[in-house]
């Protein structure tokens, strides 16, 4: 479960290290995002050669939580941090490389580029 202010870690060579959660788009009232959602975040580190930057606000999804998730089998899946992908408008990644496993969960919300390019789908 990821609300404002949440720090993520980024599981992917975009140059941002650590985001910060500022908001839920297309979402007025939700509260928490979970596996697969896209928020809104503002870079809080990043290194100096990538192609974001610090105090850039960008779009992510995320990709791992700490909070165990349901599923319909009745399995549970729980990962070791709180990460998240950077993505464009176009929902696709913006780097090149996705680090660590990544949740079943985004095959269905449509997101089969980082699928692809995750090492280990969990």
């Amino acid at each position: 479960m990821i609300q404002r202010t949440t720090r993520l870690k980024v599981a992917d060579n975009s140059g941002a290290k650590v985001i910060m959660c500022i908001g839920i788009p297309h979402y007025s009232n939700r509260v928490v995002a979970s596996l697969g959602d896209e928020v809104s975040c503002v870079v809080k580190s990043a290194d100096a050669a990538g192609t974001v930057k610090d105090d850039e606000i960008v779009r992510a999804v995320i990709v791992r939580t700490r909070k165990e998730v349901g599923r319909p089998d009745g399995s549970y899946v729980r990962f070791d941090d709180n990460a998240a992908v950077i993505i464009d408008k176009e929902r696709n990644p913006r780097g090149t490389r996705i680090f660590g496993p990544v949740a079943r969960e985004l095959r269905d919300k449509g997101y089969l580029k980082i699928i692809s390019m995750a090492p280990e789908v969990w």
